[in-house]
């Protein structure tokens, strides 16, 4: 893999497990379904802090306007 590329796993947050697997000799499916894999776990980590960040702001919101 060029450096570059290793580089941007690295950017991407990726684990070292999943930079050394990307770097095997594997086929492009194969390093597709571990991007696209990593990109779900990434994206379902986004929604659970959605959700937290969804209910700070409804408690913002209770308390600005004379919640108790």
């Amino acid at each position: 893999m060029d450096e570059r590329t290793r580089q941007n796993l690295i950017d991407a947050g990726c684990p070292e497990d999943l930079i050394q697997n990307f770097d095997s000799d594997m086929d492009v499916r194969r390093r597709l379904d571990l991007l696209l894999k990593y990109r779900k776990n990434l994206l379902s980590g986004i929604h659970t802090e959605q959700a937290k960040l969804d209910c700070l702001d409804y408690l913002i919101f209770h308390y600005r306007n004379g919640g108790k």
